[in-house]
């Protein structure tokens, strides 16, 4: 595992069904995913689900991250655990928890919200406003989608919400909303860390192994000075996100919680691309071929950077709750 965290039961069950699961099927679908019971963490027992937080879903992350596989999951895991924190008796709990029916959430309740990660074939929705946090259906009145394929692989929609909107349930209003939101930015930013740190760790190890491997002038490549130095330059920003990400996991809930989050993203910004770059450039032309994962893995992570947000924004955000 690329992260180190002190794994519950639950958590430790789930990364060895995960491992051996990756092993038969690199790339797992939403069935596959929901036959390990994936959908069910993050919903309360007594509402069909297995519980777990944020050790439970940094660790799935990890090992879902370098099969590509972590988007989908993630997108329904933080729209279902922010309906059981919102309304812990919703009857769609159960459902979800099976994963018969699929929710994402969008950041945003009016207007255009573009690339909402998990929407392209959500059924249910959970838009979080500013003000109000609503659950509605995604064929429903007063919402339409757009579906995008995405560079690194992915699926997103972009959503129009009219004013018409028909809304199935109320969840927050007011300081609960505004509350609501930002634990559901912090919980997905940390996961996906998590996710680049694994996606991360395969690219280090693939790269050290084919270092070894490549031989020019009848020795392996990696005994050439320059290349031993980029590798340990690529070993040293994965470090640093890991423990970052770490931390941030760790913290949720409480005060020093935005600050980690804010730390481990500026990290893994810095961090997904000396990695993913390095890769690419010590395997060659062979690092953006179809044939390695590795290309897929690398625009994933730029993916991760892109959807963490702005840098400068997570700088001053770390410097205000120093």
């Amino acid at each position: 595992m690329a992260l180190e965290l002190p794994l519950t039961e639950t958590a430790t069950l789930l990364q060895q069904s995960i491992q051996r699961y990756l092993a038969d099927h690199p790339r797992p679908d939403w069935t596959g995913l929901a036959e390990l019971g994936l959908m069910a963490v993050g919903i309360p027992d007594e509402a069909g689900g297995v519980g777990g937080g944020a050790i439970e879903r940094a660790a799935i992350m990890a090992e879902l991250g370098p099969g590509l596989a972590g988007s989908d999951w993630l997108a329904h895991h933080i729209a279902a655990s922010l309906l059981a924190r919102l309304a812990p008796d919703h009857g769609l709990l159960a459902s979800l928890a099976t994963g018969e029916a699929r929710i994402a959430l969008a950041f945003g309740d009016s207007g255009e919200v573009p690339l909402v990660a998990g929407a392209a074939d959500a059924d249910w929705l959970i838009l979080a406003g500013t003000d109000r946090t609503v659950l509605v259906a995604a064929e429903g009145a007063g919402l339409s989608r757009r579906k995008r394929a995405l560079l690194d692989g992915t699926q997103a929609a972009d959503l129009s919400v009219g004013g018409n909107l028909q809304v199935d349930s109320l969840l927050a209003e007011g300081a609960a909303a505004a509350e609501a939101r930002q634990w559901a930015t912090d919980a997905r930013n940390a996961a996906l860390c998590a996710e680049a740190a694994g996606l991360m760790d395969r690219m280090v190890t693939d790269t050290a192994a084919y270092l070894q491997q490549r031989k020019q002038f009848g020795v392996a490549i990696a005994t050439f000075q320059v290349l031993r130095h980029r590798l340990a330059d690529m070993q040293m920003a994965l470090l640093k996100a890991e423990g970052l990400t770490e931390r941030a996991v760790l913290r949720e809930g409480d005060e020093t919680w935005a600050h980690a989050v804010s730390a481990a993203v500026v990290e893994t910004i810095d961090a997904v691309r000396t990695v993913g770059e390095g890769a690419v450039q010590l395997h060659g032309g062979m690092g953006v071929t179809e044939e390695l994962a590795l290309g897929g893995q690398f625009k994933r992570g730029l993916a991760i950077a892109a959807t963490l947000g702005s840098k400068s924004q997570h700088l001053a955000r770390h410097a205000a709750t120093a």
